[in-house]
């Protein structure tokens, strides 16, 4: 069954889909267009079976659905509002030091 997450629940998942860079591409390239994970591993370099961990996890957040197409399955964005979300976060000014890192940046976060 599907609910619908809080406001702080759904900053949260997206923070920790965002926290990992091959997540990020994936997001990125679904924003494009929906794929298959076949294309999607084969786009970014790299393995299926890592491809496929990163999907289950931006599934479980809520960021990503499964059409089913026959025998495949394509994976697109839950919501065309997530792709102007990343857009923005994009387009955004960070101020960051350069000598400085994230006191998070060495933890493996998966929703």
């Amino acid at each position: 069954m599907l609910t619908l997450a809080t406001d702080l629940d759904a900053l949260t998942r997206f923070g920790r889909a965002l926290a990992d860079p091959i997540r990020c591409r994936v997001l990125l390239a679904l924003r494009e267009a929906p794929a298959y994970p076949s294309d999607l591993a084969d786009r970014l370099g790299i393995s299926r079976t890592r491809l496929s961990n990163q999907l289950a996890c931006l599934r479980d957040c809520g960021l990503v659905v499964t059409v089913p197409e026959g025998r495949r399955t394509r994976y697109e964005l839950a919501d065309a509002r997530l792709g102007h979300a990343l857009d923005d976060l994009r387009t955004a000014v960070v101020a960051v030091a350069t000598d400085v890192t994230c006191p998070d940046a060495d933890e493996k976060h998966c929703c």
